[in-house]
């Protein structure tokens, strides 16, 4: 999905016509406080967004400009999962600058080219597919560490720090067969087959 953010009407239908003809679907929106109450709504029901999304927004706007827009959209951590790409006017060419190193995905000023706009929507999608693919990837090692018990937590732990059997059963003050089992039901809910596996899937960024 791709969210149209601009106050002129022209643009919007522009912009629309141009993403149909490239099998992207989009919603427009009027104005930035549109969007934001939007925005709201969508949060407040769960987690979004669900599908790959961008969000083409305009710098200048009556009300609520595209920069505080974007702000809103920093301060929520939004930025990678709705990637924004500014269409600006060259005036603000600096401003939209100074906002791709803020985060923002980039700036296309206009008149733009309508082939390499799109292109870069799709780049934007990419990216928003790695994210929401980040999320749901950290969500089921959530869900996957909440399911071992306190004892499977401990094997765990000296099994990423690479010790073997005999050791955990020393350390734990079990026997190398209760290791065994347990080592096998860890493997079993963190879905992997192996310690470096499972030390991979642990570490910040893993998965």
């Amino acid at each position: 999905m791709v969210y149209l953010v601009d106050d002129e009407d022209v643009v919007r239908d522009a912009l629309a016509w141009l993403l149909r003809s490239r099998r992207l679907l989009s919603e427009a929106h009027a104005s930035a406080e549109a969007f934001e109450t939007m925005l709201r709504q969508r949060l407040d029901a769960g987690a979004w967004p669900s599908a790959p999304s961008c969000l083409l927004l305009d710098v200048r706007m009556p009300g609520m400009s595209g920069l505080a827009l974007f702000d809103r959209l920093v301060e929520l951590g939004l930025t990678r999962l709705l990637p924004v790409i500014f269409l600006t006017g060259h005036a603000d060419v600096p401003t939209a600058v100074a906002s791709v190193k803020r985060g923002a995905f980039d700036f296309v000023e206009k008149p733009f080219s309508d082939n390499a706009l799109v292109d870069r929507v799709e780049q934007a999608l990419a990216l928003s597919l790695q994210a929401l693919t980040e999320r749901a990837d950290a969500r089921a090692l959530e869900r996957a560490l909440a399911e071992l018990t306190e004892r499977e937590r401990e094997v765990m732990q000296l099994v990423v720090e690479g010790k073997p059997n005999k050791l955990i059963a020393d350390a734990l003050d079990i026997s190398v067969r209760t290791v065994e089992v347990h080592r096998a039901r860890l493997f079993e809910k963190m879905n992997v087959k192996s310690a470096v596996e499972l030390a991979n899937l642990l570490r910040p960024g893993g998965g």
